[in-house]
Order: C-alpha cells, then sequence, then structure tokens
C-alpha cells in the first residue's frame, strides 16, 4: 500500500462510515498511539505504511465498496451458497466489518 493509496483509503472508509475520518481517527484504527500517533500516519500517507499495518487497513477496506472482499473472506460464491442469497450476505459482511471500525474508533 502506498501513501496515496492510504490517503484513499481514508475518504473510502468515511465514505462507508457516513462521516469524515481525521489523520488521527486513521491512527487510531492503525493501533498508533495517541501521543504521536497523527504525525506517524501523516508520513506513512507519504511514504506508505509498514507492511503489518497495511495487512490490517486492507482487511478494514472491505469495509467500502471501492474495495473487493479479499478471497480468504470470500465465503459467498462456494456452491453451498443460494446465488441470489450471495448479494445479501456480502452486503451483510460488510456491514459488520463497518461496524467493527466504529467499535476500533470509539
Amino acid at each position: 500500500m502506498t501513501g496515496p493509496e492510504l490517503r484513499k483509503l481514508r475518504d473510502h472508509l468515511g465514505e462507508a462510515l457516513g462521516r469524515k475520518l481525521t489523520v488521527a481517527d486513521m491512527a487510531k484504527l492503525c493501533g498508533l498511539p495517541a501521543a504521536g500517533g497523527a504525525e506517524k500516519l501523516r508520513k506513512w500517507e507519504v511514504t506508505g505504511p509498514i507492511p503489518k499495518v497495511a495487512g490490517l487497513l486492507r482487511v478494514l477496506a472491505m469495509a467500502s465498496e471501492h474495495y473487493p472482499i479479499l478471497e480468504k473472506f470470500d465465503v459467498f460464491d462456494r456452491h453451498d451458497v443460494p446465488v441470489k442469497e450471495r448479494a445479501a450476505r456480502r452486503e451483510a459482511f460488510r456491514a459488520q466489518i463497518r461496524d467493527d471500525v466504529r467499535k476500533r474508533l470509539d
């Protein structure tokens, strides 16, 4: 994940949650400490985050329709899930991820 991709992710997550996310919000999602976390995130918005944080953000990105559901989480396209139920299950999964993001921000 590059710095510009991280900035775009902040916008997309904010859109999915229905509110604008601040740099401090994103720092909190990344697990950065309150003191200095926002500054670290601003640097990452230029250089890109460390791989461990990028992995976490890829998971949280699934809250937004702009990002695909990662293959290891995609249990909707299996043969035992009826085709007409797949879209609803995907949306329920994204709603669950959005709830998780909100909990992380509280």
